[in-house]
């Protein structure tokens, strides 16, 4: 999906069944499944971040399995990790300007997945 100026990454195909919007802009990342069943997958997205941190707001809702994300900067040093829950606004640790990396990883995990990932 296409909104405005943005540009979209295409969804990987274990969740093309479940409505994927996946906006991937400069500075600014959006990520949203909705009534996904039982999915097992891990997916990656570049990321162009031209700060040293990100703002990382959740609103998930899991009702089986569980879901987490994962953040690597440009040099691939890992800048943040949580599950994905459903409501925090979190930083993540300084780390270095450019291509950074977000990994999901879902494991048996049924419900809707929504996060966003800012420049901070």
């Amino acid at each position: 999906m296409v909104i405005g100026c943005s540009s979209s990454t295409p969804p990987a195909a274990p969740l093309s069944n479940f409505s994927p919007e996946i906006i991937n802009n400069p500075d600014a990342f959006s990520f949203q499944i909705t009534n996904g069943e039982n999915i097992t997958t891990t997916v990656d997205y570049t990321w162009q971040n031209t700060g040293t941190q990100a703002t990382i707001n959740h609103s998930t809702t899991t009702t089986a399995g569980s879901a987490s994300m994962f953040i690597y900067d440009a040099d691939s040093v890992q800048v943040y990790t949580n599950g994905l829950v459903a409501s925090a606004n979190e930083p993540s640790s300084v780390g270095t300007t450019g291509s950074w990396r977000i990994r999901v990883v879902f494991t048996n995990y049924s419900g809707t997945s929504n996060f966003r990932v800012d420049k901070l």
